[in-house]
């Protein structure tokens, strides 16, 4: 998807395919998701399935959600994704069963080789384990993975995985400060 050994300052990084499918999106997004009310979850899962996610069962995704491409993203059940995040999904983003998302928190893949000649793209997947948070505008970086019932407190910045299940995370960058109880609900 990502074009090789080319120069971002003259050239697109990305496939012509790639533009035109995002650009369709685009246009789907502007017109028929973004102003659609707040309660039709079911219409914007249908949109976001004909550009080829997958979503699974009670999946909430706001009319304010921004995803750059619906096709690189897989969402499990039971999962809330507020106005203002940003799904910046280069590489495959995964959100696990039970997962939130809260307002205004930014999930990126992309990111820039700053020691290659032609400062080259590069996208690295990020995968979220079931039961994680995300609270309001955190950052989680390419290449990241959370474990289960994982928390990223609010406007902390996850620059590598953190893999150690039911712990609080905080800060720049994302240090574990607590553990979280695990309720047998939770297991389910």
């Amino acid at each position: 998807m990502i074009l090789q050994g080319n120069d971002p300052t003259t050239g697109a990084s990305f496939s012509l395919g790639n533009r035109i499918q995002r650009q369709l999106w685009q246009c789907v997004w502007l017109c028929l998701f973004r102003p659609s009310p707040r309660p039709l979850h079911v219409w914007r899962s249908a949109l976001l399935k004909l550009f080829g996610a997958r979503l699974g069962q009670h999946v909430h995704i706001y009319p304010g959600v921004k995803i750059w491409a619906p096709w690189n993203l897989r969402v499990g059940s039971h999962v809330g994704v507020a106005n203002g995040v940003t799904l910046y999904n280069m590489a495959p983003i995964e959100i696990g069963d039970f997962c939130v998302v809260s307002q205004g928190a930014h999930l990126c893949t992309g990111t820039h080789d700053y020691n290659s000649a032609n400062f080259q793209l590069v996208a690295h997947p990020i995968v979220l384990a079931a039961h994680v948070w995300i609270c309001a505008e955190a950052f989680v970086s390419p290449g990241v993975t959370l474990a289960e019932g994982a928390v990223i407190a609010p406007r902390a910045v996850v620059s590598k995985s953190l893999r150690t299940p039911w712990t609080v995370y905080a800060g720049i960058p994302a240090r574990a400060i607590s553990t979280r109880v695990r309720h047998a609900k939770s297991s389910a």
